[in-house]
């Protein structure tokens, strides 16, 4: 079998009771709206309190996280490395956390969910994973976020960039 760059499958947000919050689909895998509904019941079921983070759902590969009240997914084939769909897992929960400003619950994600969207389309694009920053996305898609951050919760690299805009806004005036 030939390497194929497509290592995710679909990229999916439900809720603590099942219902979608986000999904995006990135191959015909499941061709139908009631396949795809099909499949995410099936998922929350399997998934739904246990302390697993992967596992094998309909020939496929799913690594999740578990929220106050949502859960994250990310699907891949029955061949793809788990780590590597872990990675993007946490990468796209990083940022998510990052946009809502570290309050990861289901009123907060509704609220922003047109930057998240815009966010899973930074990391994924077609089933490839374009980015692995959380900072770089988050930065990219809600560009206020960094200035939103109280000082005490920035990281050292976020408080430099301030710091270096703040000075060059001084030499220019």
């Amino acid at each position: 079998m030939l390497p194929d760059l497509r290592s995710v499958k679909a990229l999916i947000i439900l809720d603590n009771d099942g219902s979608r919050v986000l999904s995006k689909y990135y191959d015909d895998h499941f061709a139908s709206l009631k396949d795809k509904q099909d499949f995410e019941a099936n998922l929350f079921k399997k998934t739904y309190q246990t302390d697993f983070e992967i596992i094998a759902c309909q020939g496929l590969t799913v690594c999740y996280k578990s929220s106050v009240d949502l859960l994250f997914y990310v699907i891949g084939s029955s061949e793809e490395n788990e780590l590597i769909l872990v990675s993007i897992l946490t990468t796209f929960f990083d940022t998510v956390s990052l946009i809502v400003r570290k309050n990861v619950e289901k009123k907060a994600v509704f609220d922003k969910m047109d930057y998240i969207i815009l966010a899973a389309d930074e990391l994924i694009d077609d089933g490839v994973l374009m980015e692995n920053d959380s900072d770089s996305i988050a930065g990219r898609v809600y560009p206020g976020q960094e200035k939103d951050i109280p000082l005490s919760e920035q990281t050292m690299t976020q408080v430099l960039q301030n710091a270096r805009e703040g000075f060059k806004w001084t030499l220019l005036r």
